[in-house]
């Protein structure tokens, strides 16, 4: 069978996969998440983000790194092409409009991230060497008594690290350091493959700490660009929104008005940039000090607001405002196009710089998902050649055309959030109780405040 006749072959079972009754069972499974827990991500907001940063960390607890680094590992690993690209090619296929249904993805997204977390630290298990483990795969297993649930989603996801988590990011650094500094992808390849190595010796905790002075850094950076580009066009924000609004209802934006497009592109890319359902973050929360599952899962919850409200909406907020959504121009293309229309040249180094930063954060992010899987399904003695084999996978990645990868990652994603929403309805009722324990602990800690 050719690559051509293959790439069709799985174009078509990514497509099935990721159709209307996924997104719908993602969706489905927020919104249900939410009146559930009472709208908690609105309620607690403000008390989760200021528990993120707050500089008190616990660090009595069990767990191997802290709140706030648990926050950034995940964030790491979901901040990524899909922050740049992704929200272009929602714009680009669903109009203005699909901004607007990233936006209610992430808001239900949100419940259903903090449903993960409290799980992953209510199941989580202490190793031989006294590191924190757990993910979907351990409250499939010791919640629901559904091992072979676990054992699915953890094969699905040790793959999945290779594809999204690894080639396909090391590919995007690669060829836009080429494409905007000249540098050869070989070059790039192996400086972020020694780079990769280095912080992986060290584990969860070299981790955590890299992540926490990466992360902050590189979010900064971004925003403070896309911030900029609105503060110029400011008198038009509110006309740019009011389009959102509307297009996000009508379709008018997209050929054919088809609204049915601008819903579909805006969910799917909301899912695919912010990762809620799809069980990977809760992999990282699960390592995390904590006195409470459900503390640790007030933190997690806001890495969906981070990615989306904030650092998506400068994207597209960016992209609406240039108006060139509908001049052919490809997502990468279309994001380079749309800040060097405000910033000049500088802006095409925005973008450059920011995909740089954001894959590479994302190979970190992702290998400690996929050895934690790998571990999962074998054995943590020999996670050493899983890791030696995905460092060598991001030079590979970094000078390799990988079509065929991303298509079959996005396969491996789909797979990976059958397994963990079928966990976080059936252990729904766990979500409620710890819920419960920590609205009473905050009431507390006010009175005694």
């Amino acid at each position: 069978m050719d690559q051509e006749r293959l790439l069709e072959i799985l174009g078509k079972i990514s497509s099935f996969i990721w159709g209307p009754p996924l997104l719908v069972l993602i969706v489905g499974t927020g919104i249900y998440l939410t009146l559930r827990i009472g709208f908690l991500q609105v309620r607690l907001l403000p008390y989760s983000l200021k528990l993120a940063f707050s500089k008190n960390q616990d660090k009595t607890s069990e767990g191997d790194i802290s709140h706030f680094q648990a926050l950034m590992t995940a964030l790491a690993a979901t901040v990524g092409t899909g922050n740049i690209v992704g929200v272009a090619t929602a714009v680009l296929m669903g109009g203005p409009g699909a901004l607007f249904w990233m936006w209610i993805s992430a808001f239900f997204g949100m419940a259903t991230k903090y449903a993960e977390a409290v799980l992953a630290v209510k199941y989580r298990v202490q190793d031989e060497d006294g590191e924190m483990s757990g993910g979907p795969m351990y409250y499939l297993e010791r919640g629901l008594n559904q091992k072979w649930l676990g054992v699915l989603f953890a094969l699905f996801g040790a793959i999945a690290a290779f594809g999204i988590g690894n080639l396909v990011q090391a590919n995007s650094v690669a060829g836009v350091v080429n494409s905007t500094f000249n540098v050869p992808t070989w070059i790039t390849g192996l400086v972020l493959t020694i780079f990769t190595a280095l912080v992986l010796l060290g584990g969860i905790k070299s981790i955590g700490r890299v992540t926490a002075f990466f992360v902050p850094i590189m979010a900064l950076f971004y925003v403070t660009a896309g911030l900029i580009v609105l503060f110029i066009n400011a008198a038009e924000v509110p006309a740019a929104i009011a389009l959102i609004f509307t297009d996000a209802f009508t379709g008018e934006a997209v050929a054919g008005g088809a609204l049915g497009a601008v819903i579909r592109y805006g969910v799917a890319r909301g899912v695919f940039s912010n990762e809620a359902g799809l069980g990977s973050a809760p992999i990282a929360a699960a390592a995390a000090k904590t006195d409470m599952p459900a503390r640790q899962a007030l933190v997690s919850m806001t890495q969906v607001f981070i990615d989306t409200i904030i650092i998506c909406s400068i994207t597209g907020l960016t992209i609406v405002l240039a108006g060139q959504y509908n001049t052919g121009l490809t997502g990468s293309e279309l994001t380079t196009a749309s800040f060097s229309a405000f910033l000049g040249s500088s802006g095409s180094y925005v973008v450059a710089i920011g995909l740089l930063f954001f894959a590479s954060s994302t190979i970190i992010g992702w290998s400690y998902y996929g050895e934690k899987c790998f571990s999962y399904l074998f054995s943590k003695k020999i996670v050493k050649y899983y890791r030696i084999v995905f460092v060598l996978a991001v030079f590979v990645g970094a000078v390799t055309s990988l079509e065929l990868v991303w298509t079959f990652s996005d396969i491996m994603n789909g797979l990976m959030a059958l397994p963990n929403l079928i966990g976080l309805l059936g252990l729904s009722g766990v979500v409620i109780a710890e819920t419960r324990h920590i609205l009473k602990k905050i009431q507390e800690e006010k009175r005694t405040a």
